[in-house]
């Protein structure tokens, strides 16, 4: 199946099948999500894995259509930073430093270029920024499922305070951006046998 016919056959799957998706592909797709562009480098969130049926259970009801969340494999959040202060900024260089074997002070007009850029932008600014990110991680991670032959819904319809409460995430610095329940498609779910609907070429793309 290439990359055109696994993305055809993608849907937002309304119903699981409760079957678990081997560790090896599961880590697959989390490795695409880990390699998914971001800005500056900068990676501006951090992704949760609920694999428990405990968790799940809890879950539920922070989310308005559950059916989801009660038959999925996992259920993976991606949290959006609010802020990205000093300490974060050098824990990023100290990283670079490390995987390139590269030394500190030899990354210091980097290091000044990505402060500046930061300091001039808005607290609101800065979380806008970091959910454009999440938002990146979610394709990668969708595109990779497909391709795994997984189903996948993404979901924003949740009560966002009982899902930061529940996984202990503090409102003041994250917020959860979007969730992504992974699977199997039921049989039971009579979506996955209508057409695709999308734009046609002539009103989607503009060639010039």
């Amino acid at each position: 199946m290439n990359y055109l016919e696994a993305l055809s056959r993608r849907y937002s799957v309304k119903k699981f099948n409760n079957e678990i998706i081997p560790q090896e592909t599961l880590h697959n797709i989390l490795e695409s999500g880990k390699l998914a562009a971001s800005s500056l480098g900068l990676q501006p969130y951090k992704i949760i894995v609920v694999e428990s049926e405990e968790m799940k259970q809890k879950l539920i009801p922070a989310f308005y259509n559950p059916s989801q969340i009660s038959t999925c494999s996992h259920l993976i959040v991606i949290i959006s930073k609010r802020i990205i202060d000093d300490s974060y900024i050098h824990g990023y260089f100290n990283h670079i430093s490390e995987v390139r074997d590269v030394p500190l002070e030899k990354l210091d007009l980097f290091k000044k270029s990505i402060n500046q850029h930061i300091v001039q932008k808005t607290s609101d600014e800065i979380f806008n920024w970091a959910e454009k990110q999440s938002y990146i991680v979610l394709a990668n991670l969708m595109y990779a499922a497909a391709i795994e032959n997984i189903d996948t819904c993404p979901m924003e319809g949740f009560r966002q305070e009982m899902i930061e409460d529940i996984l202990e995430i503090n409102p003041e610095r994250e917020k959860v951006t979007v969730t992504l329940a992974l699977g199997y498609r039921s049989e039971e779910d009579h979506f996955q046998h209508m057409k695709k609907v999308r734009k046609p070429n002539e009103k989607l793309f503009k060639f010039i």
